[in-house]
């Protein structure tokens, strides 16, 4: 760059009244966060999510699909469930059994059965949801051979879920989804066997106080409506939750206000309902009218009409953090009075953290049932400028049904950028003792990304971090150093990093086929790119510090610190790399400060 750019540069930040020195003011140390656990499992000849219970290699060699499949022996209601699939009357014949009988783990709903044999393929299960199961799952079997341009392995699957709720809950403050998004995360979950989707989005008006008396105007009803059917066909409860406790006055006119929301809601095709009393103060807190007014719902509606599954609440005190503990405690009331078929919603020792043993033997000693666990990852409502793209771990493994019915994430408002998150949950919700964090996390970038994968796993590693609150490990494929203290295998990795930094922006935008995904994170990525080239201007300064060339370093050095704070603002509103990569370069400019000042 000239001397005269480099002037019309430091203009513009004194006209714009950005500081130079905006970024400098303090060297940055990195936490000691935890490794991520698992290990990436390479050469799959079959990717499939969740990852099943049983694979048996029941015979030996490949079984060829070029001629696709055939679906004459297929009863007509399951045909929409094989759409993408290349159907013809010279395919390998598909059979659906039906089998009421088919006891594959002590009558788990979900359980199914998919033999891959040397002239047929069955599915077999006890119920609809295991069917649609195991069409998924020979869904991905195919995609993935197809993938890697093998035939499929023969093989036999038995599976079966491990919790009774697998989902994600819409429960964040801020923007809501759109119509699209939630359509589209509906499918994605679908695909891999959730079956719970509770919409709650703390600022939808007729959800919450004031308006939840209200109801839906016709477009968004129909909305509504639509959300319903398309849960159904991906066999997913939609559950529509409300939030009355802001300003609930414990009257007739009231309770009967909520049958009325759940009925319309009912017409609208709605069989599932969750009352929040979440983040209030005042009177809705109290415990025994929660009770008294949960067990009249559960009496005068989910029991009177048809179809209408569990009720499901998420109490005041839904954390460890500041429940009370006490007989008197809410969750106490809970266990001692509340129905108990009702579902009751629980975060872990803090509102967002780990889902540990203890947190979970605390609640369900109290409530008299297991908890159903909400957890606040990807969530980002407490740090909107950062996206929380990294893997889902901190959930114990050693957990099943017994202390939990099961486990809803809560994501981001940027739907498609939480799609890693929820791949990973259901991982897990399946097959807990099988959960390898980081190898799922590593899968989902082709789910996410299919047309660039490595690099949306370059944007995903950098895009972990809050970086307050819940703390998660971030940019662990590199390390970062001082300009006096590295080797050179280290400098030329983290060079490496920046450069693939720099390229991701591009690929992504012109290759990876997830416009949506684009669009959600358009301005992160220019960003991303921005921190990829003020991370080489880093380590060029380095290096010309180290040539004794004062003129170059000068100059070099001013045109680093101008940029990084010319990009300021736009970094500052989205973020990534916050608590390696950033830090990296802010801490070259503290460091040589002392050498700009000398010359």
């Amino acid at each position: 760059m000239s001397k005269k750019s480099l002037s019309v540069i430091l203009m513009i930040c004194l006209l714009s009244g950005v500081s130079i020195n905006s970024y400098g003011a303090k060297k940055k140390n990195i936490p000691d966060l935890r490794p991520v656990p698992g290990v990436v499992v390479n050469n799959r000849e079959v990717v499939i999510n969740p990852v099943p219970v049983s694979i048996e290699k029941t015979y030996n060699g490949y079984l060829n699909i070029s001629a696709g499949i055939n679906l004459d022996g297929v009863p007509d209601s399951y045909e929409d469930d094989f759409k993408g699939f290349k159907i013809s009357s010279d395919g390998i014949p598909v059979k659906i059994l039906n089998d009421r009988n088919c006891n594959l783990a002590e009558d788990k709903r979900g359980a199914y059965r998919l033999s891959i044999g040397p002239d047929k393929i069955t599915i077999s299960s006890a119920d609809e949801d295991g069917i649609f199961y195991g069409i998924q799952t020979l869904r991905q079997v195919f995609e993935s051979s197809t993938k890697a341009r093998i035939d499929i392995p023969m093989m036999e699957i038995n599976d079966y879920p491990s919790l009774k709720y697998r989902g994600v809950v819409e429960g964040f403050y801020g923007r809501p989804w759109s119509h699209e998004t939630r359509m589209s995360i509906l499918d994605f979950m679908g695909r891999n066997k959730m079956n719970s989707y509770v919409y709650g989005p703390k600022d939808d008006p007729y959800h919450r106080t004031p308006s939840w008396r209200q109801p839906y105007p016709e477009g968004e009803a129909e909305k509504i409506r639509q959300l319903a059917e398309r849960a159904s066909k991906n066999h997913i409860d939609f559950v529509w939750a409300i939030h009355p406790g802001g300003d609930i006055r414990w009257n007739k006119e009231d309770y009967d206000s909520l049958l009325n929301k759940f009925s319309s809601m009912y017409d609208l095709g709605v069989r599932q309902f969750a009352i929040f009393f979440d983040d209030i103060k005042g009177d809705g807190t109290d415990s025994k009218k929660q009770a008294q007014l949960l067990n009249g719902i559960v009496k005068d509606f989910v029991k009177k009409k048809d179809g209408v599954k569990n009720l499901i609440v998420c109490p005041t005190d839904y954390n460890q953090g500041w429940a009370n503990a006490s007989e008197e405690g809410q969750l106490s009331v809970y266990g001692r009075e509340l129905d108990p078929e009702v579902e009751v919603f629980w975060t872990g020792k803090v509102v967002c953290g780990d889902i540990e043993r203890e947190s979970m033997d605390f609640v369900d000693s109290r409530i008299k049932r297991p908890a159903l666990v909400w957890w606040n990852f990807p969530v980002s409502d407490y740090c909107k400028h950062n996206l929380l793209m990294g893997p889902v771990y901190g959930l114990d493994t050693t957990l099943d049904s017994t202390n939990m019915s099961g486990i809803e994430t809560n994501p981001m408002e940027n739907g498609e950028a939480s799609k890693s998150a929820i791949y990973g949950v259901a991982d897990y919700a399946w097959n807990a003792t099988a959960y390898n964090p980081i190898d799922n996390w590593t899968r989902s970038f082709s789910e996410v990304m299919p047309g660039a994968p490595d690099e949306y796993g370059t944007f995903a590693i950098h895009s972990c971090d809050p970086p307050k609150n819940y703390r998660r490990n971030e940019s662990w494929n590199v390390d970062t150093f001082h300009y006096n203290n590295y080797t050179q295998d280290q400098f030329e990795s983290l060079k490496k990093e920046f450069q693939k930094i720099i390229a991701v922006e591009d690929k992504m935008v012109n290759e990876g086929g997830n416009v949506p995904l684009i669009v959600e994170i358009a301005p992160w990525l220019v960003e991303f790119t921005n921190l990829g080239e003020r991370g080489l201007m880093a380590l060029d300064l380095i290096k010309i510090y180290e040539s004794g060339d004062k003129e170059r370093f000068n100059q070099a050095y001013d045109r680093l610190e101008t940029i990084n704070n010319i990009q300021n603002p736009g970094y500052m509103n989205y973020r990534s790399g916050t608590l390696k990569l950033q830090p990296f370069i802010d801490n070259v400019l503290n460091d040589l400060r002392p050498a700009r000042i000398k010359n």
